[in-house]
């Protein structure tokens, strides 16, 4: 498995890769630039939390490490690695429908409330990385 070691980092395609579900103790990184905006994480084997520009954009319980995280404008994409299940948060869109695609397969829409907020389960145990996609209906 491929823990992000500093902690939150820019890729060649765009995208970023944060996170590290192997720390024991709470890191973090704040005020880093990426095309434009500024973004902050979080992270140990707990929990890990993105924020982008101060909103709310990705929190996974418990700890992640996130690999090319791409931001669209109809959904978001990413791989995800952990030691066990996760529960992941994913700030989107207000009062929207997504189909929620884990490991190639669909796991069906999902509809944002108020504050834009998708939850939705990953089991991570036995695989090393599984790739999320979340796409606007």
């Amino acid at each position: 498995m491929a823990v992000v070691e500093e902690l939150l980092r820019s890729e060649e395609n765009g995208a970023i890769s944060f996170g590290n579900h192997k720390l024991a103790k709470k890191a973090k990184v704040e005020d880093y630039k990426h095309a434009g905006d500024l973004l902050k994480v979080k992270t140990c084997s707990e929990i890990t939390k993105l924020e982008k520009n101060g909103m709310f954009l990705y929190e996974s319980v418990p700890g992640t490490s996130v690999l090319d995280f791409t931001e669209k404008e109809d959904g978001v994409e990413f791989v995800v690695e952990g030691d066990e299940d996760a529960q992941i948060t994913i700030g989107l869109r207000d009062d929207k429908v997504y189909e929620v695609f884990v490991d190639g397969r669909s796991i069906g829409a999902i509809e944002t409330g108020f504050g834009g907020k998708l939850s939705l389960s990953v089991e991570l145990g036995a695989a090393d990385e599984v790739p999320v996609k979340v796409v606007q209906i």
